[in-house]
């Protein structure tokens, strides 16, 4: 969590993954946030709200309440979206995902560039 008390992550213990969330270091009890499947969890920056992925095709929201006591709300459906990886920016209005995307072509070549850092230089000395 952003005050660096809480820990948020997915298992897959109860048979199949849902997002859970504890006390750092411990000790203390443990809460499932996640409902109907859950993993990658990500805290928004202001600690009051827990993302995770349900079934890698929506992005889940959860209300979380971590002061006096530990409270959380029932996880809503914030949006959907068929990707690999998301987090949320600092201030917390966008959220960042990485989608996969499959090639027009298939990839028949691939360039090995040596030394690049010396060709950077000599390039920025140039000016081009």
């Amino acid at each position: 969590s952003p005050d660096g008390h809480w820990l948020a992550y997915h298992s897959d213990k109860s048979g199949r993954f849902e997002v859970y969330v504890q006390p750092f270091p411990g000790p203390g009890r443990e809460w499932q946030v996640s409902t109907d499947g859950g993993s990658d969890a990500c805290w928004a920056p202001d600690g009051h709200e827990l993302f995770y992925h349900k079934a890698g095709k929506t992005i889940m929201a959860v209300d979380i309440q971590t002061k006096p006591a530990f409270a959380m709300g029932k996880p809503k459906l914030l949006f959907e979206y068929e990707g690999e990886v998301f987090g949320v920016t600092p201030d917390g209005r966008r959220f960042l995902a990485i989608q996969r995307v499959e090639p027009a072509m298939p990839v028949t070549r691939i360039d090995v560039v040596l030394n690049w850092f010396e060709e950077l230089k000599r390039k920025a000395a140039s000016g081009k």
